[in-house]
């Protein structure tokens, strides 16, 4: 079933890193031109909420698809929804229509295409990779967007001073062509066993199996539940940092760029940690530490009075966030059987992308009364208590232990 594996993940992880650098560079430059443009705190949120709102009512429609059709062929038609649409952008502002909410519907068509994409991909890569070299692979993943995300906001911010903002437009159209291509032509994958069946059951009957396979399973529940509070709580320290360094160490731009840089560097060993050591044999036992460290590091961000310490916190906090995410898609796509992969990663994709902005609604208005370093000290504290719930959870242990070597 894997023959060719390494050319195939080679191929795969190509394009999608092609991809997701195109798209990154359009994220930015549409965040950019819009703060440039208005000053408005009001419009950052309504383009948040755009990137946001469309990926939580995709997903569970998105997790459906995945499961029921090829896999290959739904990422490379999310990434050409997204090329067209930027490309229908493109020319428009060409033409001199550049009104602030063509970036709104274009920020929702990209958001959509990345519902999509998210547990399609979850799902397509126990079908690459053979199961004990999920982590590694899906460690290497993630250091390649931790790049990827450290070198976008850069270039994108040079590109605009240089060129337009629709040229932009062009390279990620560019950059989504290409690897929709790579996919099509070079890498081939046998069709997973659900998409080749006639489906006979209902698309909402699908969609209700695959929350009650949730319900029924204990470990995806209780991880599920975990990763609801964890990225409540984690709101004030992935939104709220740099309003708080601007407040406390001042305005000054390249302090911005340095919070950013230094996490994503942080999230580049990370991976790479987790690529060459694996983590601890109970995946658990990973989620666990980096849990733990994820809230110190909130709490002393709350504490620190010095910018350059508050840097390496910043950066241990990236560095952590691979050793959480690695293992715990790996014990996804482990445990959860291949058919039913794809509405899982749906539903991960729902929690996701709706309690960090929930959490934004909470937080970001209490920001304005209370100082932030009380906020990330007081999630700080919540999410290290939480860390240590994962070691009492039987369940959640038991599920990490690894899987037993087949007797040849």
């Amino acid at each position: 079933m894997y023959r060719n594996w390494k050319k195939n993940i080679i191929l795969f992880l190509v394009s999608q890193t092609i991809s997701l650098f195109g798209s990154s560079l359009v994220q930015y430059a549409i965040m950019w031109h819009i703060t440039l443009k208005t000053q408005s705190g009001i419009m950052m949120t309504i383009s948040i909420i755009c990137g946001f709102l469309p990926t939580f009512f995709i997903s569970p429609f998105a997790g459906v698809w995945a499961d029921r059709y090829n896999r290959k062929t739904l990422i490379m038609l999310a990434d050409s929804m997204i090329a067209i649409s930027t490309l229908i952008l493109a020319i428009l502002f060409l033409m001199g229509y550049d009104a602030l909410w063509l970036l709104f519907v274009v920020s929702a068509i990209r958001a959509l295409g990345a519902g999509i994409q998210v547990p399609a991909i979850g799902a397509f890569l126990p079908q690459l990779v053979p199961e004990e070299k999920l982590t590694k692979v899906n460690a290497t993943n993630g250091s390649i967007q931790a790049l990827t995300m450290l070198v976008s906001p850069m270039l994108s911010g040079a590109l605009l001073t240089m060129a337009t903002i629709e040229t932009i437009f062009f390279i990620d159209v560019i950059t989504a062509a290409i690897a929709v291509l790579i996919l099509f032509l070079f890498l081939q994958v046998p069709v997973h066993a659900k998409a080749l069946e006639k489906q006979t059951m209902s698309y909402f009957s699908d969609m209700r199996e695959g929350y009650t396979y949730i319900r029924n399973h204990e470990y995806v529940k209780k991880f599920f539940l975990f990763c609801a509070i964890f990225f409540f709580l984690a709101a004030p320290v992935a939104f709220l940092t740099p309003l708080q360094v601007t407040r406390s160490f001042g305005s000054d731009v390249w302090r911005l760029t340095a919070i950013e840089i230094t996490f994503s560097i942080g999230m580049m060993v990370g991976g790479i940690i987790m690529a060459s050591w694996g983590g601890f044999k109970n995946k658990v036992h990973s989620m666990t530490l980096a849990s733990l460290v994820i809230g110190a590091c909130t709490f002393a961000l709350g504490v620190i009075p010095d910018f350059w310490l508050y840097l390496f916190f910043m950066g241990v906090t990236g560095i952590a966030m691979p050793i959480f995410n690695t293992p715990s898609t790996v014990l996804l796509q482990e445990k959860v059987e291949g058919d039913f992969l794809g509405r899982v990663f749906g539903v991960l994709g729902m929690i996701s992308s709706t309690m960090m902005p929930l959490g934004m609604l909470m937080f970001g208005p209490l920001a304005d009364i209370i100082k932030i370093e009380w906020l990330l000290m007081g999630t700080g504290l919540l999410l290290f208590v939480q860390g240590l719930f994962l070691l009492g959870n039987k369940v959640l242990i038991e599920a990490g232990r690894p899987s037993p070597k087949p007797e040849l």
